[in-house]
């Protein structure tokens, strides 16, 4: 089967089925370029759901997700990013292998299909040439031929008629014959010009048109092929990708199977547990008898008194006053006094961690400035070891702060761990910002609160007070409501708020003031309505205003 031979007239047909394959190839090109952009937004709009459940950054979020449960919601969004990934990998793969790659090739086509039947033209145009000419020579042949015999009739007329002279009938005779000759000339130039015409028309269509159509056939059938294969590489694009996707749902199954009920609820248990003893049972005061009424009066009333003292902390408090306490006005006592036992207990061991990852950060930074001392020592060329002295001496009397810090939130942790009975007058000194903040009242409750066994007790004569209290902290910490800015306040340097009820700034940010130092060299400021916290006064640049509206 050849398009040469079956199809050797059909050369506007051909033309156009060519055309219309280049624009089947353009079609799928356009077809494959949306995928890729559809494939781009999935991926985007995948990473951004996920982004858009991250937990934030030193956010009560951050900590929700020590539970299993929300583990597993991290790594399935962890592994969804991933899988956004795949689908940029097929994007770019489909562009790169295909989109370019085809339209490289369209451009190729074009200009070979413009080629050869530019040469099929060029043949037809030396055909029709070729034609003209025969048909040129045959008209002439033929009016030499009707020429020749006419003056061969008027040769025979004139040589008839005796009243002519000789002369005339010579002279028709010499146009006969001249007539006839020219007659003889066209014919043979007809039958040259013929005879050439039937050879470059065989050529024509056994050979030319067969060779072009032929060359024709086969770029149309390069094209097919091109056009299978490309949809065979479209597949095995998407087919690449499959064992990672499979990889990321089997990362999403195994974080699922990883939840584990059990770890939450302890969990919950080290998140809440406040340490405090469940309340006594209340003894029966009989009023029966008139003497024992006297001696109960006396009695039972202070263990009443520190009953309901007991349930009092160990009951509402846990759901009222030590919320308040915490949220007290003020800068959180140094020593956590104003938390639960168990909540100060991981709060002191916290802030000892964190104390004890300092000092061994800068005795790495001593070592490190002793090594390079005993360089410039050996290669003074390198470096004066004088001039570290400066900077050992610093990092030294830092780690020595660092110790000292450390060794008094380790007293109080002993302290509340029960290695010691109570606390010493050296911890009661060191706490005395506590002291120096909060109410005399409320200090007390929270410095005889605490017995040796673990239990809460008080007085009878603190009873009413704490009551009172109690009602007043409750319907503060309920109505409580954010507090108004009173200026603005622009960031000197950056600082890293990472203890509880501090927040970080970064250096030229600017945040609402809603509280001045009270003298304690903090300054209380919001960034939102959900952030808020204490900075060092010398951190920032207050500027009041009266009429600062509520951020």
């Amino acid at each position: 089967m050849s398009w040469g031979i079956e199809l050797w007239d059909q050369f506007d047909n051909l033309e156009k089925h060519t055309q219309w394959g280049i624009d089947i190839l353009e079609k799928y090109i356009k077809f494959v370029k949306e995928r890729t952009e559809i494939e781009l937004s999935y991926a985007k709009q995948l990473r951004n759901l996920s982004k858009k459940y991250q937990p934030k950054k030193n956010s009560k979020e951050e900590e929700e997700y020590r539970y299993t449960a929300c583990k597993a919601f991290l790594s399935t969004l962890n592994e969804m990013n991933d899988y956004a990934g795949q689908h940029e990998v097929i994007s770019e793969n489909m562009t790169s292998q295909i989109i370019v790659e085809l339209a490289r090739y369209v451009q190729e086509l074009k200009q070979e299909r413009k080629s050869h039947f530019h040469d099929g033209r060029k043949a037809q145009q030396h055909i029709e040439t070729c034609w003209k000419q025969l048909e040129s020579s045959k008209r002439r042949f033929e009016r030499d031929c009707k020429e020749a015999d006419r003056a061969q009739q008027y040769f025979e007329k004139m040589d008839a008629d005796i009243n002519v002279t000789k002369a005339d009938v010579e002279k028709a005779r010499q146009q006969a014959q001249t007539r006839h000759q020219m007659a003889e000339d066209s014919k043979a130039d007809y039958s040259s010009i013929l005879q050439k015409f039937n050879h470059e028309q065989h050529a024509y269509y056994h050979t030319h048109i067969p060779s072009i159509f032929q060359k024709i056939q086969e770029m149309e059938e390069r094209r097919i092929v091109r056009i299978g294969e490309s949809v065979k590489t479209y597949a095995e694009l998407d087919r690449q990708v499959i064992p990672i996707i499979g990889k990321c749902l089997d990362g999403i199954v195994k974080a699922a199977e990883s939840i584990d009920p059990k770890n939450d609820s302890q969990l919950v248990v080290e998140a809440y547990k406040s340490g405090f003893e469940p309340p006594g049972d209340i003894e029966f005061e009989d009023y029966t008898q008139p003497m024992k009424r006297t001696v109960s009066d006396n009695s039972l009333s202070n263990s009443r008194g520190e009953g309901k003292s007991e349930l009092k902390f160990g009951g509402k408090s846990k759901g009222k006053l030590w919320p308040f306490i915490k949220k007290n006005k003020g800068a959180t006592p140094e020593d956590f006094s104003n938390l639960p036992p168990e909540q100060r207990r991981k709060k002191l061991q916290q802030k000892v961690d964190e104390l004890n990852k300092e000092i061994q950060k800068e005795m790495d930074q001593r070592d490190a400035i002793t090594k390079m001392k005993d360089v410039y020592l050996k290669n003074p060329q390198m470096g004066d070891p004088a001039s570290l002295d400066h900077k050992l001496a610093e990092v030294s009397q830092n780690i020595e702060k660092l110790r000292l810090e450390t060794q008094k939130f380790e007293a109080w942790l002993a302290e509340v761990e029960g290695r010691l009975p109570a606390r010493s007058d050296q911890a009661r000194r060191q706490s005395g910002m506590y002291e120096a903040q909060n109410a005399p009242s409320v200090n007390n409750c929270a410095q005889d609160r605490e017995s040796p066994d673990g239990s809460y007790t008080e007085e009878q004569s603190q009873e009413s007070e704490v009551k009172v209290l109690a009602t007043d902290f409750d319907d503060e910490f309920d109505d409580e409501e954010p507090l108004p800015a009173i200026g603005t306040c622009k960031a000197l340097y950056t600082f890293e708020g990472q203890n509880e009820g501090t927040i970080s700034v970064v250096e030229g940010e600017t945040l609402y003031v809603i509280e001045e130092d009270k003298g304690d060299g903090w300054t209380r400021i919001r960034r939102n309505e959900d952030e808020e916290g204490y900075v060092p006064t010398s951190y920032v640049e207050v500027y009041l205003d009266k009429n600062a509206k509520d951020c």
